[in-house]
């Protein structure tokens, strides 16, 4: 059963947030495999460069359905310290 914290956010609010915990826990993950590509010799330095690998991680997102966004967010929320404050 959704909790009140899922059936109150609008789907563009969740996509928002999904998307943000996404690459929170995408940068944690692959931060050394991140270093090693914008070390290298063939990255673009400056905006362009990062704003490439942003997008290139934004697009796993895509591999989720609305569903499981909000499911997810929902359970992100209810298990950080933050939420334990409430």
């Amino acid at each position: 059963m959704p909790s009140k914290i899922s059936e109150k956010k609008p789907e563009k609010e969740v996509a928002a947030e999904f998307t943000s915990y996404y690459l929170q826990r995408a940068t944690q993950e692959f931060a050394e495999d991140l270093d090693k590509v914008r070390s290298a010799d063939d990255f673009k330095s400056g905006p362009d460069g990062i704003a490439m690998l942003v997008h290139a991680l934004q697009q796993g997102t895509a591999l989720f359905s609305s569903e499981d966004q909000r499911r997810i967010i929902v359970a992100a929320q209810t298990t950080s310290p933050a939420a334990e404050e409430k």
